[in-house]
């Protein structure tokens, strides 16, 4: 059986050192830890998602900066098409609309939450860079 694509974008929000992370509120991943954001409407470029996602969830303005990268995932049911990208805030104050926590973390504290595993691939990238 052809397994469903799912492509959704996430914002690695950082302030200097420091990245957000938000705990999910809802679904079969509650609980789970993630990068902000969503699924890619048509007609949207994973930019405009992204802006309109975090916009949408955590009422806050975003600047996307640079691509960090895409990740590719297979959950039982679908198969994650993931755009990654560095994000920093413009305006607002990132409340949490959909999540049920959210921490700042750095490269020390990165390992101190139960990422999903999606954004579990991206950690290492993260860490790199950060």
């Amino acid at each position: 059986m052809e397994r469903k694509i799912v492509e959704v974008v996430a914002a690695v929000i950082r302030d200097q050192d420091k990245i957000f992370a938000t705990q999910r509120g809802y679904g079969e991943f509650k609980d789970g830890w993630e990068f902000p954001g969503g699924k890619i409407e048509s007609g949207e470029t994973p930019q405009q998602a992204l802006i309109r996602e975090i916009q949408e969830e955590l009422d806050t303005e975003i600047e996307v900066g640079k691509l960090i990268d895409i990740v590719e995932y297979d959950y039982p049911t679908f198969h994650l098409k993931m755009h990654c990208f560095w994000a920093g805030i413009k305006k607002g104050d990132l409340i949490l609309k959909e999540h049920e926590a959210s921490k700042w973390l750095t490269k020390e504290t990165i390992h101190s939450v139960e990422w999903l595993p999606a954004d579990l691939g991206l950690i290492d990238r993260i860490e790199e860079l950060l």
